[in-house]
């Protein structure tokens, strides 16, 4: 297996730290705000990721952390609902989005505000090493002095004189205009209940240290893969990178980054006003749609949300949902009824170990669809069998088996059972008609049926029916 380090700018072989083991850690939200479709992009790509190592024998502990305390959940924050209130409530949104989407759960989903111990130990390594300085001015900020460390940039290959200010915080007591906020200190018009004692007065993390500190609280001090979007390398990942390997740690062995998403062509920003949130783009389809369409590209690319995304994705999971019933229908009463091995080709593991290439994949998924229904056509059960096993294993992998217990059809089953039943009588109604030879009546109700939008497909084991071709 193959995966694109960005630290590297290559793709390399994976080669975990312990045999059989891989320590991940996913940049998770800062939850200052409601989740939109890159949220839900970022954390299905490392699902994707993970599912595969596991296929693939690993035994994967993931690490998605939460970022509850940050200058912008202050800011978000109101008299009506504290910081605390704000995160937490927007924290059960993202989970809530990240269940719809069949992302499976995080080993651990440490919050930052459970790790500030944690945080103040890796600040004193920093302090005693002379990468980190307290501001003289007495504000009881902490900073990382960037130029102490000559590897700072390696991540992004940058030179620290071309470099823009860091904004993180205030500038009042930094040495150098880029040097980065690793403590807080507290000001007088930021809530008492955002601060915490520290060796260098009352106040607050930087957001990076946040994550320097549970990356190794729950990996150690070395693991294998971080991952986060693509604009998160810098300056985020950058400076966890250089506070991580300045406090003597190995930390991440690859770095990987997802791409981000566009709308309409534009990149998506709350000043253009283009923002797709995640409740919005869960009701305008099926959450496995969703999960598709936001799949199906490969991970490192840019995608773009466009009117008629979801549509495409809808068309293309219905050619898996149709050939999974026809041949579960075909093959019930026969020999070949359940001998299709769950096998995944070989293609689709070559495809999916180069970089995790789930465009590739898919092709081979859509393949095996369009080869599986010709040997249903020509009567070849026995190799019709084995297209569904291989086809819902893949679909297995990639999360989108529309008959895994996690997902539904999208009907409600009350209305789906007096649907079925009322669909089931006509059908009954109508074979009586062919019957008595009375074709006028029988070709009246398909015609009816029809028209309701639902196909009539008639086999050698009786007349079988679907919706838009589902």
């Amino acid at each position: 297996m193959q995966l694109y380090d960005s630290r590297a700018q290559a793709l390399r072989d994976f080669t975990p730290l312990v045999p059989g083991q891989v320590g991940m850690y996913v940049c998770g939200p800062t939850v200052q705000s409601s989740p939109h479709i890159g949220h839900l992009r970022s954390a299905l790509v490392y699902d994707q990721m993970r599912r595969w190592l596991n296929y693939r024998g690993f035994d994967v502990t993931l690490v998605r952390n939460v970022t509850d305390i940050d200058d912008k959940v202050l800011v978000n924050a109101t008299e009506n609902e504290e910081w605390w209130a704000l995160a937490y409530r927007t924290e059960l949104e993202f989970s809530e989005g990240y269940r719809a989407l069949g992302i499976l759960p995080p080993t651990y989903e440490p919050r930052a505000t459970a790790s500030i111990q944690q945080m103040h130990s890796i600040i004193d390594r920093l302090i005693a090493e002379s990468h980190a300085y307290v501001a003289e001015d007495g504000s009881g900020d902490v900073y990382f002095d960037v130029r102490s460390w000559p590897q700072y940039g390696a991540l992004t290959r940058q030179n620290i004189d071309s470099m823009d200010a860091a904004t993180d915080a205030d500038p009042r007591g930094k040495r150098d205009p880029r040097d980065f906020a690793l403590w807080k200190g507290h000001k007088s018009d930021e809530p008492a209940s955002a601060s915490w004692p520290s060796p260098w007065g009352d106040g607050r993390p930087g957001w990076h240290i946040e994550c320097s500190a549970m990356a190794r609280r729950y990996l150690g001090a070395a693991f294998d893969i971080h991952g986060g979007g693509l604009d998160l390398r810098f300056p985020h990942h950058e400076n966890e990178l250089a506070q991580s390997t300045a406090a003597g740690d190995g930390f991440a062995g690859y770095w990987v980054h997802n791409g981000l998403v566009n709308v309409n062509g534009q990149k998506m920003s709350k000043s253009l006003g283009n923002s797709v949130y995640a409740a919005d783009l869960l009701g305008a389809a099926r959450p496995i749609v969703v999960r598709y369409y936001l799949g199906q590209a490969h991970y490192r690319s840019t995608i773009d949300y466009h009117d008629g995304a979801l549509a495409e994705a809808e068309a293309a999971l219905d050619r898996i949902e149709s050939f999974l019933e026809r041949v579960g229908r075909r093959l019930t009463g026969t020999r070949f009824a359940g001998t299709g091995t769950e096998q995944i080709p070989d293609a689709f593991a070559a495809a999916m170990d180069d970089d995790l290439s789930v465009p590739q994949a898919l092709a081979v998924l859509h393949d095996t669809i369009r080869q599986g229904n010709a040997s249903i056509d020509g009567e070849d059960l026995a190799l019709a069998a084995a297209a569904q096993g291989q086809v819902m294993a893949m679909t297995e992998i990639l999360g989108i088996n529309p008959f895994s217990v996690e997902w539904s059809r999208g009907q409600d089953k009350a209305v789906s059972g007096v649907l079925n039943t009322l669909v089931d009588q006509l059908l009954d109604e109508r074979q009586k008609s062919r019957a008595a030879r009375d074709f006028a009546a029988a070709d009246k109700i398909r015609d009816v049926l029809t028209t309701a939008g639902i196909t009539i497909e008639d086999t050698s084991t009786g007349a079988h029916w679907s919706i838009d071709g589902q």
